[in-house]
């Protein structure tokens, strides 16, 4: 299988999970409440997950998911004609930044596709052992009374879900391709069924906590970390490179991380301001409703 049918279609669902994630914050902002464009904002990040989903079928996970982070960078023009203005120069450095390192990272590393099937006891043993590291974030976000320790815990689980989310993907996929008259019989269908919402739930969380500055570049940098991790454990993928060059592929994965981390907070910072614009605007219209 070429590599680039999906990388076109990881770069597609990029696409539309930005302009999905775009949608949602912006209407959660605006009415402080879920309404029908959120839920159009939804379908759209659906369809998004699908793409990834036919991605990681055709696709190594270290291929796909260094792409999938191209949806941050996809939200700035998206975000800048939304709330009419233009974007940053800082986003623009950043968003190049971002670009160049996935770039190197793939034209240097040039990941191969496993033809290992997962192990259901090493998925199952993974699964469980990240799954726990979840609980104990959620266990800690609802124990904490700070709205920036909540968002961050929340992130950081909702980032680790999504990760273990593509994993698990890939796993049915690639026992659909071989026996598909046979997936429903194994538990990697069932699970997925209780972390894909679990994911989205948490996200939901951390965005509720108030604080997107955290909660938004945590989930960012966890889900493809925990994804590519867990692809090279689970699924024996891998990168053939010297030492020299595997030391400067962790050069560039940092470049990657902290331009993520940074327009990352650019976005959440300008959706804290649209959140406060709205609850203004709220406020004025039942003072003007008082009077």
């Amino acid at each position: 299988m070429h590599t680039w049918l999906p990388a076109i279609l990881a770069i597609g669902a990029a696409l539309l999970i930005a302009s999905g994630t775009v949608i949602r914050q912006r209407e959660s902002a605006a009415s402080g409440a879920i309404n029908a464009r959120w839920w159009i904002g939804a379908g759209i990040a659906v369809l998004g997950f699908a793409a990834q989903a036919t991605a990681l079928g055709l696709g190594p996970i270290l291929l796909v998911q260094p792409l999938i982070v191209l949806a941050v960078l996809f939200s700035l023009p998206l975000e800048a004609w939304a709330d009419d203005r233009h974007p940053h120069p800082n986003e623009w450095l950043w968003g190049l930044i971002l670009v160049a390192s996935v770039g190197t990272f793939l034209l240097v590393a040039h990941p191969e596709q496993s033809s290992r099937r997962p192990d259901t006891t090493t998925l199952a043993i993974a699964t469980a052992a990240v799954v726990g590291g979840v609980l104990v974030l959620v266990a800690l976000a609802e124990k904490s009374k700070s709205s920036h320790y909540r968002a961050l815990f929340y992130g950081l689980a909702a980032g680790v879900l999504f990760g273990v989310s593509a994993l698990l993907v890939k796993s049915v996929i690639m026992q659909a391709m071989t026996t598909w008259h046979e997936v429903f019989f194994h538990p990697q269908v069932y699970v997925l069924l209780l972390v894909a919402p679990g994911a989205v739930v948490a996200q939901q969380r951390g965005f509720g906590a108030g604080d997107l500055q955290t909660s938004f570049p945590a989930m960012n940098v966890m889900e493809p970390a925990t994804s590519m991790a867990l692809g090279m454990l689970v699924l024996g993928e891998q990168i053939r490179v010297s030492v020299t060059t595997a030391l400067f592929l962790g050069v560039v994965l940092a470049l990657m991380i902290r331009s993520v981390v940074e327009l990352a907070k650019l976005s959440a910072v300008r959706a804290d301001v649209m959140t406060s614009k709205g609850a203004k605007a709220r406020h004025d219209e039942t003072d003007a409703s008082r009077r």
